[in-house]
């Protein structure tokens, strides 16, 4: 099962990028957009990463309107993302 997430990019008036990811309420920043993009990836495989960990990776994954039945349990983040994040379930 392949999950996209968004993300949205806002430069800074003081410079450098913000990042969020709406779906996870995840948000990160970067020099630039392309450092911007791989910290959110980073920031939202460690939130999932987490998730499961404790045990709530589906209720996470639920409230952000994902439907997990039949999917296998792990979560994997590609390498590199670019806009939309895509992760996989394997």
């Amino acid at each position: 099962m392949r999950i996209i997430f968004s993300a949205l990019i806002k430069e800074e008036k003081e410079g450098g990028y913000s990042v969020l990811c709406p779906e996870l309420g995840v948000a990160s920043q970067g020099e630039t957009i392309e450092e911007a993009k791989g910290n959110i990836v980073e920031a939202v495989e460690l939130y999932l990463e987490t998730a499961k960990d404790l045990g709530i990776l589906e209720d996470v994954l639920e409230e952000a309107g994902i439907d997990l039945k039949g999917a296998k349990d792990s979560v994997v983040l590609s390498e590199y993302i670019t806009t939309p994040l895509q992760a996989c379930l394997e």
